[in-house]
Parts: C-alpha cells; sequence; structure tokens
C-alpha cells in the first residue's frame, strides 16, 4: 500500500510518484505492468489526472514506458537498486545513453532559448517594486497578459481583453482548470479524431464523455459532429494535430453557427501558429466569433520554451463569472517571477526579435530534413504534413513492416514517435520531429533512419 496524506503540503502527484518509483525499484521486473490509472485513483481516492501526472514523471525519467491499449510497463531494471541515493545518476545515464537521435516531435534545441538575455531581464525584475510578501494576482499578472492581448490581437486575429485572459501552468493545466469551471452546464466532449490524445485524458479524468470525430480534408468533420449530440467541441483549426489539415473559412463559420445554434462552447487550440514556414499563419477561428462561443488556448511552448510552463486562455465573457467564482480564481498557477520577465521580454520587443530568429532557425532545420528525406527514399515514403511546427509526418508509400522499423530504431538507438501512440486513433504515422536537433545533427539522423527504413519495405 501507498502511503498518501492529503494534508501533506507536498502535492498529491509527487507523494504518489515517489511511492510508485520505490515500489518499481523493490519489486518489479522489466516487462511488469504496472495497474492502470483508473485502478489507481480508486485505490487512493484521488483524481486521474493526479494518477496520470505520476505515472508522466515516471515516463520521463525512464522508469516505465507507456503502451497504447497495454498501459505503463516498467523498462529495463537492470543497472537500478534500491539505493535512492543512485537512482538521479542512473536516470541520467539513460536519458544520455539510450538515444543517439531523439525525434521528438514538440521540443526546442536548447541553445535556441535566449538564456543570456533572459537572465539579464530576471534581474532586472527583481527589485524593490516586486511585492514577494503577498500572494500574486491567480489570473496571472496584469501586464504579462495585457502584453499577451496586444500581441494575439495584432498577430492571430483574437478579439479580447486582458481582463479574459487567465495565465496557466501548460497546457494540461490550461484544460484541467476549464474542464472543472464548466462541469455543470457540459457533460460531453466532442474531440478530433487522429487528436491530441493529451486533451481527451484530461477531460476524461474530470468524468467528461468523448466523442471521438473524423477528420476529412477540411479539418473537423462538422456532419459527425452534428451527430455526436455533444456541445463541446476541442479542436486544432489552423494547423490540424496531428493531419496538418487547415479548416477553411466556411467551415469555421458553419462551427461557429453550430455553437450559436447548440448554445455550445469551442475550445480553439492554437499550438504552433507562430512556426509557419511557407504561408502566413492563419487568423484565429476565435476572431470570427461574434457569439461568445470560443476559448482560445495559447502557450509558450513550441516558440520559447516548454520548460518556463507558461500557457493561457482567452475565456468568453459569459464564462468570466464561473472563473471568478471558483477556487482555482484566487490561485497563482506560475511563478510571478517568471511572469514579470516574460512580461518584460515581450514589452521591451524582445518577443517579435525571437520569433523572427526561431522562424529562420526552425525553418533550415524543416527544409534540410524535408530534402534529406526525399532524396534518401524517393518514393517510398509519403510526407503526410509539413511546412509548420517542430516535426514532418511521414508514412510509407510501399508495403511496409512496422514492427521491424520499431526493432530496428531501438536496437540503432533512435527514439521514433509512432502517431498511434500519440493520438490514441487508428491512424498512423511517424512524427520526425527536428526542433530539438541541432542542425548539424540531423543528416546524420537521417542517415541512420533511412538505413533503417530500407530494410522495412517488403519487396
Amino acid at each position: 500500500m501507498f502511503v498518501i496524506d492529503k494534508n501533506n503540503k507536498l502535492p498529491l502527484y509527487i507523494q504518489l510518484y515517489k511511492e510508485i518509483k520505490k515500489d518499481i525499484i523493490a519489486n518489479y521486473k522489466s516487462g511488469d505492468k504496472l495497474h492502470s490509472i483508473r485502478k489507481i485513483a480508486s485505490l487512493y481516492n484521488v483524481s486521474k489526472i493526479t494518477v496520470e501526472s505520476a505515472y508522466s514523471q515516471l515516463v520521463v525519467e525512464g522508469y516505465i514506458e507507456s503502451y497504447p491499449k497495454s498501459g505503463y510497463i516498467v523498462t529495463d531494471m537492470t543497472n537500478i537498486n534500491s539505493d535512492p541515493n543512485k537512482i538521479q545518476t542512473i536516470t541520467k545515464i539513460q536519458k544520455t545513453e539510450d538515444y543517439l537521435y531523439d525525434f521528438f516531435p514538440a521540443r526546442l534545441d536548447n541553445k535556441s532559448f535566449p538564456l543570456k538575455l533572459w537572465k539579464r531581464l530576471l534581474t532586472k525584475v527583481i527589485d524593490n517594486s516586486l511585492n514577494l510578501g503577498s500572494y500574486p494576482c491567480g489570473q496571472g499578472e496584469y501586464g504579462l497578459r495585457t502584453q499577451i492581448a496586444k500581441y494575439i490581437n495584432e498577430f492571430r486575429g483574437v478579439k479580447c481583453q486582458a481582463n479574459q485572459i487567465v495565465i496557466c501552468n501548460g497546457f494540461a493545466d490550461s484544460m484541467g482548470l476549464l474542464a472543472k469551471i464548466i462541469k455543470k452546464d457540459y457533460d460531453t466532449l466532442a474531440i478530433e479524431n487522429p487528436g491530441y490524445q493529451l486533451t481527451s485524458n484530461v477531460f476524461d479524468s474530470f468524468g467528461y464523455k468523448i466523442k471521438k470525430v473524423g477528420i476529412d480534408n477540411n479539418g473537423l468533420n462538422l456532419d459527425a459532429l452534428n451527430n455526436s449530440n455533444a456541445n463541446l467541441v476541442y479542436i486544432t483549426p489552423s494547423h490540424q494535430f496531428p493531419t496538418g489539415v487547415s479548416m477553411p473559412i466556411s467551415n469555421r463559420l458553419k462551427l461557429i453557427q453550430w455553437a450559436e445554434k447548440r448554445n455550445g462552447l469551442i475550445i480553439e487550440d492554437d499550438y504552433d501558429s507562430e512556426l509557419r514556414y511557407s504561408s502566413r499563419p492563419i487568423p484565429s477561428l476565435q476572431g470570427l466569433d461574434n457569439h461568445d462561443r470560443v476559448v482560445f488556448i495559447g502557450t509558450f511552448s513550441k516558440s520559447l520554451s516548454p520548460a518556463i510552463r507558461v500557457s493561457y486562455m482567452v475565456l468568453p465573457n459569459h464564462l468570466l463569472p464561473l472563473y471568478q467564482q471558483s477556487f482555482d480564481f484566487d490561485i497563482s498557477r506560475v511563478s510571478i517571477i517568471t511572469q514579470k520577465t516574460l512580461e518584460k521580454f515581450i514589452s521591451d520587443g524582445h518577443w517579435d526579435r525571437h520569433l523572427r530568429k526561431i522562424r529562420t532557425l526552425n525553418r533550415k532545420k524543416h527544409d534540410l530534413m524535408k530534402k534529406l528525406l526525399l532524396d534518401k527514399l524517393g518514393n517510398s515514403l509519403k510526407i503526410e504534413s509539413q511546412g509548420g511546427g517542430l516535426s514532418i509526418l511521414i508514412n510509407p508509400s510501399v508495403e511496409f513492416n512496422w514492427t521491424l522499423l520499431k526493432q530496428l530504431s531501438s536496437k540503432k538507438r533512435i527514439k521514433l514517435y509512432f502517431d498511434k501512440e500519440i493520438s490514441g486513433g487508428d491512424w498512423e504515422a511517424i512524427h520526425m520531429g527536428f526542433g530539438g536537433l541541432e542542425e548539424h545533427e540531423i543528416e546524420s539522423a537521417i542517415n541512420i533512419f533511412s538505413e533503417i527504413w530500407k530494410q522495412c519495405i517488403l519487396s
């Protein structure tokens, strides 16, 4: 039995993570399966998102891996003993030695972060004017919200004021907060299929029914949405995840009409619109809405840093009272120092300059990876999605041995990411992430990948 103390100041997911880690080290062997998220949540009377967060940390540290339809499986424990002082060191060794190249589809190159500038700005904001003796504003610092409002109004076509923005601690936190405050009015979430699995996981943990709605050449299939009987929908209209399809203006207007007719709500995830390489970003769906039916979700993870954990929501005016009356209204979700540093980063013009730099850098990586893939794999390759974000989505155009691909990539120490695992649907593709690779690494990485790929083609 795990010891979970709800009166302890340590977050529940951290307590649970530590207990499970100790249990794995003491009692498990490679290949053993952990209890399901639902079962752990029931046994210890905690939310499923608490269990999911604990399991996610264990995945990051290399103790377990997630397998679709199989659950969480313990990884190779050969080099790990029960000495807690050795755990951190061993985990770091695993992380650095496991893979020569990691094609993670949503990671930035560490050198792309403006570290020196960030440190200088951080030093400037920590002065006597910063009140560290009081609780910060739960909704987020007004100055930062003002800067974000200016940016998304001008560059994303969003219509909002600073008082509509809520600063959150990453995407999952945004979704969790939203799921809580609208629970009385909505019980079913329609979501794109294939789509972003984390969203359905979060809403499922709050007891929502999940309806998967198919994708066509225009994005979310609106006929299928109508047949779902849902009045709440999550979409990625500007660059559908994972297929890359953009929803045309006619369908956007129809979707808004759908929400108005059903007294519904649209959650618009604008996850990577800053990173478009062959066209200008498409203006937001929210900017077309004259009926207050769209929640706009943004993040700094894809273009600045996933590590600073800053996301934001733009709430329709009719949801503001629900948020303000909630328990979460007084809870600051991001460090005041991080918020003030980011505010100054934007207000001093560094954000605009950084975006230009990061677009140029990742455009070069994108174009290089695309060229190498086509040069080396030619007609055996089909590019499903490209031109934006931090990855290129590919599939074989010939008969192919997927099992062998997974085996050989592991043997050659390259990490690949498959859409069925990421999106939880039936559609398969490979996410070839370039953002976390340095430009000089890409050719070597693709050389190894192409050698493996050719061995998997069935003649």
